[in-house]
């Protein structure tokens, strides 16, 4: 009999703290402010998503007509390229650096 509540007591302290973390994890400024660079740093992917369909659209252009690749925009691509990259290793929790324009700087692709 005693095992029984010696099991219930700790099921009862274990559901205790998980009850304890939940409440501190909540009220954590550092977690709130996450959500909110995660929601602006979604705008900011979307925006790339535009900025990357465009890059596609004039080089294919620039292609057609001038039969060669603008280096400008192939190095301005992979420059995108890179800071989706980073965008999503922020949104998937990889990193805890934020992409441009908050702790990282533009993409260099020297």
């Amino acid at each position: 009999m005693s095992e029984k509540t010696s099991s219930s007591n700790d099921e009862f302290v274990e559901t205790k703290q998980d009850v304890t973390n939940l409440s501190k994890n909540f009220k954590s400024k550092s977690t709130w402010l996450r959500l909110f660079f995660m929601f602006v740093v979604i705008l900011l992917y979307s925006v790339s998503r535009v900025v990357v369909s465009a890059v596609v659209i004039l080089q294919f252009f620039w292609l057609l007509f001038t039969g060669e690749t603008n280096i400008k925009l192939q190095k301005f691509g992979q420059a995108l390229a890179t800071y989706t990259y980073q965008i999503i290793l922020y949104l998937t929790f990889n990193t805890e650096e934020r992409p441009f324009p908050f702790d990282i700087d533009w993409p260099d692709t020297n």
